[in-house]
């Protein structure tokens, strides 16, 4: 392995957006705002669904940390 990348397939945002039942425009705003990883090659995007997966549930876990405060 190069860098220690694990050998993941990237998704398009359609097919991120159907894997993980959410919007395009939705995961398209979050990446464009930096808050997803993904990859912007020329108008295209590519993402590792694990990688998304991972930041979503951090997110979600500090939201619910703040709503219990």
């Amino acid at each position: 392995m190069m860098g220690g990348m694990k050998n993941a397939r990237l998704l398009s945002l359609p097919e991120l957006a159907e894997a993980m039942k959410l919007p395009k425009g939705w995961l398209k705003a979050e990446a464009d705002a930096g808050r997803i990883p993904h990859l912007k090659i020329g108008d295209r995007y590519r993402f590792d669904a694990d990688a998304v997966e991972e930041v979503l549930l951090v997110r979600s876990r500090q939201a619910g940390e703040v709503a219990h405060a």
